[in-house]
């Protein structure tokens, strides 16, 4: 008579004791997040993340906003490179920075890991990417879910995702209604591809240009790698702090389908977006991606941002005030277009000229 053994969730897959061991490493981050409505309120570990919201009663008529997205196959990359502490703050950036568009502060974030197998510290790391992308954002991280899926993933593969919830006063709120014909389009620096295209980015140097990551690329001064993971730029705290010393009309922010067409997201009916391509000039990314796969201006301005990650309307006798604003807080950012009538134009959004070399 053979002996057998009965099912386990560790012989199906799970391992639960490495996802406790994970939690464990990744509260010393989780801990640099927090903001006073979160401060002493249950834990990291608990079933729901807490926030006090009688912070929200100095407003009249508070709004809230919710976000949520994810990082793409950018993932992918990071798991290829063994490096796993960037791609939460492309997270975070992905998602506070959709909330400041309507003029939200935000205010707490919750993730979400999917991983074929837990690594602790690695999980951990990512953990940490998201936290320091919080603090960045100004946000607490105040809870999350780590789901370890074997047969579905391999053991390496990950994925990562997060929602977001900000506030702003109902009276504030930005939107296309407070567009106005003459307002200023300035345009805030990227920090590179940041979190969209990657499908088209790795097709293209992968595929077509048979490029690996450990390749050294001269126009980067670094390798094709370290250039791709390079993280998002938050913006988030830099678009609150123009709304506090000078008039905006509205923000976009410039993720999946490009400058052009995120902007015009932010247009009213009967007014025009002209955007001036001469007025900067584009990260070598972006050429070097155009020319490794001879794609086409059109396609590469639709895919990726194009070195313009955030994007703030305001009034023309708003401009300087907004610059110097942008300027002392080190971001780099410039004038590059204006609200006119829409006319004979079809879309709220065009890029216009040649880019600056």
């Amino acid at each position: 008579m053979s002996e057998t053994t009965g099912a386990s969730y560790a012989a199906a897959g799970v391992d639960i004791e490495a996802g406790d061991r994970a939690v464990e490493l990744m509260k010393q981050w989780v801990k640099k997040t927090q903001r006073p409505e979160v401060a002493g309120l249950g834990g990291l570990g608990g079933f729901a993340g807490l926030f006090d919201a009688s912070a929200l009663k100095r407003y009249e008529r508070p709004l809230l906003a919710s976000a949520t997205d994810g990082v793409g196959t950018k993932v992918d990359l990071a798991r290829q490179m063994g490096v796993y502490d960037t791609i939460g703050r492309d997270l975070v950036g992905m998602v506070v920075d959709d909330l400041v568009v309507c003029g939200a502060e935000p205010l707490f974030m919750t993730d979400y890991i999917c991983v074929g197998k837990v690594h602790p510290e690695r999980v951990a790391a990512i953990v940490k990417g998201i936290a320091e992308g919080c603090v960045l954002a100004g946000c607490a991280l105040v809870g999350g879910e780590t789901a370890e899926h074997p047969g579905l993933l391999g053991p390496d593969d990950f994925d990562v995702a997060g929602a977001g919830t900000g506030v702003v006063e109902a009276d504030r709120l930005l939107g296309p209604d407070r567009v106005r014909k003459g307002d200023a389009v300035i345009a805030m620096a990227s920090s590179g591809l940041h979190s969209n295209g990657y499908s088209l980015v790795r097709h293209v140097v992968f595929d077509r240009a048979g490029w690996t990551l450990d390749r050294e690329v001269e126009e980067f001064g670094r390798t094709l790698g370290e250039e791709l993971l390079e993280p998002t730029r938050i913006y988030s705290l830099d678009c609150l702090a123009l709304t506090r010393t000078t008039e905006v009309h509205g923000f976009s922010h410039v993720t999946g389908g490009g400058l052009a067409n995120n902007l015009a997201r932010v247009i009213p009916d009967g007014l025009h977006a002209t955007v001036d391509r001469s007025t900067w000039t584009p990260g070598a990314v972006f050429d070097v991606v155009g020319a490794a796969g001879g794609v086409e201006r059109l396609e590469l301005e639709k895919t990726l941002n194009m070195g313009v990650g955030m994007i703030a309307i305001v009034p023309a006798d708003s401009v300087d005030a907004a610059l110097t604003t942008l300027a002392d807080r080190g971001v780099d950012a410039w004038v590059a277009g204006e609200i006119t009538d829409r006319g004979a134009h079809t879309t709220g959004a065009e890029l216009t000229g040649d880019y600056a070399r």
